[in-house]
């Protein structure tokens, strides 16, 4: 006696055709996550480049600085009075850039929850959508069954 598997796969694909799937669901669900993606990569390039910017312009400002210390002094108490000078000015540069670098952080931080925010409002009125979209659907396909049985 030799017995014979079922092939299930005409039960499978019946089902499967039962619960159709809508792609587009996925394909806008892709695009707002690479359109949030492109929004916040601007962000960081942005950010990127002034604090590139504040640091340079800091590494110069500091660097002109130096000129005064490398200076030959006549007497010794002028070396003393060279170095206080270029720590009290780089103390002073110091505090504003890194006022300017928490501006950047700053600016970062509330783009980042703006652009989330209304990232997260896009993707909930996509779900909805489908969900709605979704429960139409089976209704309907339940509708169907339930009139050829």
């Amino acid at each position: 006696m030799a017995t014979k598997t079922q092939d299930f796969t005409k039960v499978w694909s019946d089902m499967m055709a039962a619960f159709p799937v809508d792609m587009s669901v996925m394909n806008d669900a892709m695009k707002t996550s690479a359109a949030l993606g492109e929004k916040m990569s601007k962000v960081a390039l942005d950010a990127a480049a002034t604090s590139t910017d504040l640091s340079s312009k800091y590494a110069k400002e500091t660097l002109s600085k130096m000129t005064g210390v490398t200076k030959a002094q006549k007497e010794p108490a002028d070396y003393t009075k060279a170095v206080t000078d270029f720590a009290s000015a780089q103390a002073e540069s110091t505090a504003e850039h890194m006022a300017a670098f928490a501006e950047v952080a700053k600016k970062v931080q509330m783009e980042t929850v703006e652009l989330l925010m209304a990232a997260g409002k896009d993707m909930s009125e996509d779900a909805t959508a489908a969900v709605k979209k979704a429960t139409d659907e089976m209704t309907a396909t339940a509708k169907k069954a339930a009139k050829a049985a």
